[in-house]
């Protein structure tokens, strides 16, 4: 892992950049008169939540090729064809946003105040989870506080997992407590210094978390469902951060396109899944999504693996859109969405054979998202009486929410864990074009970077297509 740097004018320079970050958990340098030694707690708290959204980003960024949101424009690109990549600047950024969060931790207990200690105890668990789901095992017991090792052991999966719900339990009780020392003026970029939300957000984290194991024996749906109630309510509790140094990340993505850096391509397999393609009638969201092709006026996507087929310099393919209140300049980037958490609460009342509960909230997923992107209520109303929307209780399947779960889950890294979780089984859902696997791809190959450093303690590969331990029985 990418602990320690070797250079310390690079270490110097990159605390500097990092508002009030604490560098002391990677190695001591006290005597660097450049160093921050002792940061405010408030400056760490907005250092932790604006890297654990930008988190949420770079991890989306490399998922939406995977779960074929987007699409890249060159054929064979290897992050469409399931080729190895070198994902290290991910894995350094996970890895640094964990070390200012255990700094936040760490200052919060030293100085009583529980509601910061709960705030990083929910991004730990967060941004620990990001790298399970990627990886597999990973650095964490001995990767952070005072360092005894530069070559720290892989934790398992099964205790990254425990370690998340065990942290999130933490935060529950500390989020519990009176808040002892008031968050900062604009401190907090993602709930605006409201402690509540952040109760609400821990539960509705440990509701994913929970219902991530869902093919395991130890499976618990009332577990779900009790983390569920104390939850979030409505759109206005989503986990999300809208301060950006420029604009929203997607946008910059969508303004890179316009500029002609070609990037941003939407895939075959989601437009289809939203024009009429895959399910006959067209799905009033994705005019709050994307925008039409030029060529015929109508939502075209691009082939994972084929690569893109108009000409690169006007809209003749779909892209992601500066005009969707999704990705707009100013749009938030989110975590997790009360939307989500509707489908979360139907996918475990159904299996927990609450079959009323399951439909309402399935329901009352769709209808939060098509709110939240700003739809007339008259195509609320038309889209739930689709007979393969408006399905009832009696016939509600896994496959229904799951079909719009993806829709509701787009450049959300946490649809990865949805695909794999549901064997990629959306309907019509295709490979990609020369895929080197014979099948889906289920994780990542770790960094040459940390081989390099770490080669020790870092796991044999595995193929790219073997599952998780969360995503086996």
């Amino acid at each position: 892992m990418r602990k320690k740097i070797n250079s310390p004018l690079l270490y110097a320079l990159l605390c500097l950049g990092l508002s009030a970050t604490s560098c002391n958990s990677y190695f001591d340098l006290n005597d660097n008169p450049n160093l921050v030694n002792n940061p405010n707690i408030n400056g760490l708290l907005t250092t932790a939540t604006q890297k654990a959204a930008m988190n949420s980003y770079r991890t989306a960024y490399i998922t939406t090729n995977y779960v074929q949101y987007t699409a890249s424009m060159p054929p064979g690109s290897s992050s469409d064809n399931y080729e190895p990549t070198n994902p290290a600047s991910t894995w350094d950024n996970l890895y640094y946003a964990l070390a200012d969060t255990y700094d936040l931790i760490t200052r919060a207990e030293e100085q009583h105040a529980p509601h910061h200690v709960a705030v990083g105890q929910i991004l730990m668990a967060y941004q620990i989870g990001l790298v399970a789901d990627f990886w597999g095992d990973a650095p964490y017991s001995q990767a952070f506080g005072k360092v005894t090792t530069l070559q720290p052991k892989y934790d398992t999966e099964e205790e990254l997992y425990k370690a998340q719900v065990e942290m999130l339990d933490a935060a529950i009780t500390n989020l519990q407590k009176p808040n002892t020392l008031p968050f900062g003026k604009d401190a907090d970029l993602i709930h605006q210094n409201k402690s509540e939300n952040w109760l609400k957000t821990a539960y509705a984290l440990k509701a994913r978390v929970l219902n991530k194991v869902s093919k395991k024996s130890s499976y618990d749906s009332d577990a779900v469902l009790a983390a569920i109630d104390k939850a979030y309510e409505s759109n206005g509790d989503d986990a999300g951060m809208m301060i950006f140094k420029g604009i929203n990340p997607w946008a910059q993505v969508a303004k890179n396109n316009e500029n002609l850096e070609l990037d941003g391509w939407l895939s075959t397999n989601f437009i289809d899944h939203m024009n009429g393609a895959t399910y006959g009638t067209e799905d009033p969201r994705i005019g709050f999504i994307t925008e039409k092709s030029v060529v015929g006026n109508i939502y075209i996507g691009t082939r994972n693996g084929m690569g893109n087929i108009g000409s690169n310099t006007i809209k003749d393919e779909c892209y992601i859109s500066r005009k969707s209140p999704l990705t707009s300049d100013k749009a938030p980037v989110t975590i997790i969405s009360y939307a989500e958490i509707k489908m979360v609460e139907a996918e475990a009342a159904l299996r927990g054979g609450k079959k009323e509960r399951a439909y309402k909230a399935y329901t009352d997923g769709i209808t939060a998202h098509f709110e939240k992107l700003g739809v007339a209520q008259n195509e609320l109303a038309a889209y739930l009486f689709r007979n393969y929307v408006g399905v009832g209780e009696d016939n509600l399947t896994l496959s229904d929410i799951f079909r719009e779960k993806y829709t509701i889950t787009y450049l959300n890294p946490e649809a990865w864990n949805d695909l794999r979780r549901h064997d990629y089984q959306l309907k019509d859902f295709q490979m990609p074009v020369n895929a080197k696997l014979p099948t889906f791809i289920r994780r990542l190959t770790y960094p040459s970077s940390e081989r390099a450093e770490n080669g020790n303690n870092v796991p044999q590969q595995q193929s790219l297509d073997t599952k998780l331990w969360w995503d086996r029985p």
